[in-house]
């Protein structure tokens, strides 16, 4: 968590109350604390912080701007639920654009990048045994940013983080209504790496690297429709 105190000496601004605000809620977003639906109070938030309500709702209207809360008349603020609808668009946005990132980065990547994209992809495997989707989600969120963050077009790589961002409300669920799905998607990992090590074009690393992201969403869309009938 960031701290809002920051010395003078160390030479960096200080952390404005409301960019703490900003950063700890969102961070709890992300991370899952505050899930789909769950009610942000400011009181609540700016004792915890302590802080004035002022720079919370600061905060909140920077989150609603990034459509990850919505105010609703008489209850206030809440973090934003996807329906099925708006996750298969996310999704789609995310693969197109992780995608690109991924195969402009390939070229880009080195051994040691490459080494540690193995080993995270080997603790998932290793995971797979007690499996813990919230624990194997952060798992393959590291091992994405390792491959994409390289990419040399820093708007991209700015598009990409919006868009997982903006999917982290129902991120943590997707590989527990989907557990079948964790060991293709470590194979496929697997493949992707072999491709990227082997020197492939970038445009066929980004094909393959989309059709990951789109084989996830199409695994969760399969299992919402057995459950709708």
């Amino acid at each position: 968590m960031v701290s809002y105190m920051i010395s003078a000496s160390s030479g960096r601004p200080a952390v404005t109350k409301s960019q703490l605000a900003y950063e700890t809620i969102k961070a709890r977003i992300v991370d899952g604390s505050y899930g789909p639906g769950y009610r942000l109070v400011l009181d609540q938030i700016g004792r915890e912080l302590d802080v004035s309500a002022v720079p919370v709702r600061e905060a909140l209207r920077r989150l609603e701007a990034e459509e990850l809360i919505e105010f609703e008349r008489n209850v206030g603020a809440r973090v934003i639920a996807i329906d099925p609808a708006a996750y298969r668009h996310a999704m789609q946005t995310v693969a197109i654009v992780e995608g690109a990132a991924t195969g402009l980065a390939a070229p880009l990547l080195t051994p040691e990048t490459l080494a540690r994209a193995r080993a995270l992809n080997d603790r998932m495997r290793r995971s797979l045994a007690e499996f813990d989707p919230l624990a194997f989600t952060a798992l393959n969120a590291e091992f994405h940013e390792v491959l994409f963050s390289a990419c040399p077009n820093p708007n991209l790589v700015e598009l990409v983080q919006r868009c997982w961002t903006r999917l982290a409300a129902v991120r943590d669920s997707t590989f527990s209504s989907v557990p079948g799905r964790a060991p293709r998607s470590v194979e496929e990992h697997d493949r992707l790496l072999d491709l990227i090590e082997a020197g492939g074009d970038p445009a066929e690393v980004e094909q393959f690297a989309r059709g990951h992201r789109l084989a996830t969403l199409e695994a969760y869309l399969a299992r919402e429709r057995e459950v709708s009938h």
